[in-house]
């Protein structure tokens, strides 16, 4: 990569660079100047003059309108370099102007020069005919973003063809994520916009610096689409390539001012790898490992953003740590003492911040739990080096307080902080775009809708109406509204501004003057088109007229439109209508995974099990931790070519039924059971169609390990009635099939011992039984099926007392005197003689275990209780057992 193009992706100016400025002068002085900020003098410069020149912009779009010449520039590698500072330019001024501040000093219209009349064009047509193109995959641009011109610009330019220059493909990510942070809701990329960067990571093999930052953005770009894991992925590749080092471990300490005992409390130790370019780290004794270092005390700079304290009379300011060592000795990283460890390389804290994005409280397999995120981001924010990244610290920590009572309130006053602080010059602006890439910073307006969603929460409805209305984010003020009781209002908000009674709509027709009358019909269509759609939320009488006005202004772009409409037949059991509906809406955007799952509910209602797998697939490849998704995905398998019932519980509450499945499709849902358990663990209907499945697959340790956690759901609630009998005795059988002699059983099967059968499946049985179902549960048919297993395994005693344990809770055995029914009393009968053969089959085998008596006992019991039936035929049966019981004595 050319030294110009690494320089503008770090925005570090490389001294060694100074000889460029003889050999290149145009394209290395103005690399300087956007790494120095100087937007204004780089967009303003004769260079771009001759480049950025519009002919018939008011008719035509930004792309039609450019040829993008650059006449004076006659080396193609050079052309190519200055067309990419200038986008860069470009995208960082938008940056400025929306993210990071201070106040803009250029403008579009200072750029932007009309071809024909050499005379500029108006901030006003550039700007919304800008919103209008960045509107993308049927959801609106935020049409409040300033000077959006700069943004598209940037894009076109991006996309010219290159020849000369590796890095496009690193930038159109960049702007790619900016662009996704204007819309509404995330829109999938097309499958080749972004091929190149896997060959850019090649290039980059040796850069360690640079190919963790290309890594933390993929992770981003990831992060956005709600790629979870791929997102985690790459953040950890990026500290793999960075030289990070880092560790969550415990030390102990104390986190409040009254705490009398050191606890253990988590602490991340973290430690960057030594760099050359940075001899400061050599004083601060990064790279000695042989000893802790000794780090001097950190001086709050004055144009960082401020920490606010949290002046609580209970929690200390941070957790103080009273051990110099963590608790794990055989960390690789226990050298560092948690009190003072060293400070870390910027891009090493961004890394850190973007492992803190991925939360799941539940199941945080590919990702943090909160209570994990906060020793990350007090790791970073204990030795602030960059403006932005201790901006994103600030703000990740406010979130993590936002739910706790002794915290909230420093976590609105440090999020209103935060926001006050964007417009001032308090850092220069090069150090703001420094790391700006590389952290997942919120735009002005994404910070303040957090704000107002904050003061939602803590019940200032009014406030937080304030901020959305100055936003005009309207379907917040329409929520707004509605948590107060006050539908009218919302709708009538929502009329004015359709009916242009609203300010938002007049400063649309202002701009629109400008504009001949063709274009003034399409400006700002899709935005209309989005409050249709609320109005039609808010009037459930013609909301379908509403949705369908909505679908026909946006000229089929909206898939808001089409989510609501198919929603709305859904809801009313119209689920032909609402399948085509829901299958534009996924068509303009398959990032929506709730559209996906209310469509494999349609196609589920109409019998359609193709259609139905089609969308449930689609569901888990978006979000792989959708446990109900996984188990409709299974049910769906399971119907694919069918003729009777299957037995498994859909998650509507439902018996879906399928076919005698193929084993390939069974085995499609056996897997696709067993990844949705992972993140729906407590989920007893997931278990039971997993146990189903297994036992029909031949997994029976997975059928076994099912069952138990099934009767730990359910043995509280329902008792015996959660265990399934028959599995259970599948299981038992599948054991006993087999020779007891181990030796004898691997014989006799020619191959080693299996997990799902015979000694292979015994301990896990036998755990079934001792540990899980009989602590909690008793029935006759559970106790003969465990005296079934101890037969096999010859232990007599113990067969014994399982058939006497069942015997106990049977018919027979809670027999009551006075009983009137004849039948069950039949029953009991047949219980009893069955005991008495148990006990002359197994009583001999018992050393000192007088059988005889033990049945007499039986007998007597029974017949004591049950006087009421000697007339029966059956009473002459028990008299016989009695005497020769007697006369074998």
């Amino acid at each position: 990569m050319h030294a110009l193009e690494s320089s503008l992706l770090t925005g570090q100016w490389d001294p060694n660079l100074l000889s460029e400025l003889e050999s290149c002068p145009p394209a290395a002085k103005l690399t300087k100047d956007v790494i120095d900020g100087k937007f204004r003098e780089v967009l303003t410069s004769p260079l771009a003059q001759t480049f950025f020149r519009a002919s018939e912009l008011q008719d035509k779009n930004y792309q039609e309108s450019f040829s993008w010449s650059l006449p004076s520039v006659t080396d193609e590698a050079d052309r190519e370099r200055i067309q990419i500072i200038l986008a860069v330019a470009c995208l960082h001024a938008f940056v400025q102007a929306n993210w990071i501040g201070p106040d803009l000093d250029i403008k579009p219209s200072e750029v932007v020069v009309d071809d024909r009349n050499q005379t500029a064009i108006a901030d006003e047509l550039l700007d919304v005919k800008a919103v209008t193109e960045l509107a993308y995959g049927g959801e609106p641009a935020y049409h409040l973003a300033q000077h959006a011109a700069f943004l598209r610009l940037s894009q076109l330019i991006f996309a010219l063809p290159y020849q000369h220059c590796t890095s496009v493909p690193w930038w159109q990510l960049r702007t790619s994520i900016i662009h996704q942070q204007l819309l509404d809701e995330a829109v999938p990329l097309p499958p080749d916009a972004l091929n190149s960067l896997e060959s850019l990571l090649q290039t980059l093999s040796g850069e360690h610096d640079l190919t963790g930052r290309l890594q933390l953005e993929q992770g981003r770009l990831d992060h956005i689409f709600c790629h979870d894991k791929a997102a985690s992925e790459n953040f950890l590749r990026a500290a793999r390539a960075t030289g990070l080092q880092y560790e969550l471990t415990g030390a102990l300490g104390r986190r409040t001012k009254f705490q009398q005992k050191d606890l253990s409390q988590l602490v991340l130790l973290a430690e960057s790898r030594k760099r050359e370019s940075s001899p400061a780290e050599d004083v601060l004794g990064l790279a000695d490992h042989s000893r802790t270092p000794v780090i001097p005390p950190i001086t709050p700079d004055p144009n960082l953003p401020v920490s606010l304290e949290l002046n609580d009379d209970t929690l200390l300011e941070q957790t103080e740590f009273t051990s110099s060592a963590p608790l794990s000795r055989t960390s690789q990283l226990n050298h560092l003492d948690p009190v003072s460890q060293p400070p870390l390389h910027p891009l090493d804290q961004c890394i850190l911040l973007s492992l803190c994005l991925n939360v799941r409280n539940t199941s945080p397999s590919h990702g943090l739990t909160s209570e994990q995120m906060s020793p990350y981001v007090a790791r970073v924010i204990s030795h602030p080096k960059n403006w932005s990244v201790h901006t994103m610290a600030l703000l990740l920590r406010s979130r993590l307080e936002s739910t706790r009572t002794r915290t909230v309130e420093r976590s609105v006053l440090q999020l209103q902080a935060l926001i006050d602080q964007m417009p001032t010059a308090d850092s220069s602006l090069p150090e703001r775009l420094l790391y700006f890439h590389s952290i997942p910073l919120p735009s002005k307006w994404d910070m303040e809708c957090e704000l107002a969603l904050r003061f939602l929460t803590l019940g200032v409805v009014k406030s937080a109406l304030e901020i959305f209305e100055r936003l005009e984010m309207w379907e917040q003020v329409v929520k707004c509204w509605q948590s107060m009781e006050r539908t009218d209002r919302a709708i009538a908000v929502v009329r004015d501004l359709l009916e242009g009674r609203k300010e938002e709509a007049e400063n649309v027709i202002l701009r629109g003057k400008n504009l001949p009358s063709s274009r003034r019909g399409k400006l700002d269509s899709i935005r209309q088109a989005k409050l249709w759609c609320l109005l039609g939320d808010l009037e459930p009488d013609n909301a379908v007229k509403h949705y369908e006005r909505a679908w026909s202004l946006s000229k089929e772009t909206s898939g808001r439109a089409m989510r609501s409409l198919g929603g709305y037949y859904f809801a009313r059991a119209e689920f032909e209508k609402a399948i085509p509906c829901l299958q534009r809406a996924v068509n303009i955007n398959p990032l929506m995974s709730r559209s996906w799952f209310i469509l494999g509910c349609a196609y589920v209602r109409l019998e359609n099990w193709e259609g139905g797998r089609d969308s449930f697939s689609r569901c888990v490849s978006i979000d792989d931790e959708d446990g109900e998704s996984w188990n409709n995905l299974a049910s769906m398998y399971l119907r694919l070519d069918s003729s009777q019932n299957a037995g498994l519980d859909g998650n509507d509450g439902e018996d879906r039924s399928g076919k005698a499945t193929s084993f390939s499709n069974r085995m499609l849902a056996f897997r696709a059971l067993k990844q949705g358990l992972k993140y729906s663990y407590d989920n007893w209907r997931m278990w039971s169609n997993y146990m189903v499945v297994a036992v029909d697959v031949g997994e029976l340790s997975e059928a076994c390990r099912a069952l138990a956690r099934i009767v730990e759901e359910r043995s509280a609630k329902i008792g015996a009635e959660c265990v399934d009998e028959e599995v259970l005795e599948r299981l038992v059988n599948a054991v006993t099939g087999v020779p007891a002699d181990p030796i004898q059983a691997e014989d006799d099967r020619g191959r080693k011992t299996n997990p799902n059968e015979g000694h292979g499946l015994l301990r896990r049985v036998l755990d079934l039984f001792d540990r899980t179902i009989l602590p909690r549960v008793s029935s006759p048919r559970i106790f003969r099926a465990y005296a079934r297993l101890l037969t096999w395994q010859s232990r007599w005693e113990d067969v014994l007392k399982a058939y006497q344990d069942g015997y106990r809770c049977g018919i027979a055995g809670t027999f009551e005197k006075g009983e009137t029914d004849v039948e069950k009393w039949r029953e009991a009968v047949n219980e009893v003689e069955d005991m008495i053969d148990v006990l002359k089959n197994f009583g001999p085998r018992v050393q000192g275990f007088n059988w005889r008596y033990q049945g007499r006992s039986i007998l007597r019991t029974f017949m004591g209780r049950s006087k009421d039936y000697e007339e029966e035929a059956e009473w002459s049966h028990l008299i016989e057992m009695q005497s020769e019981l007697r006369s074998e004595e």
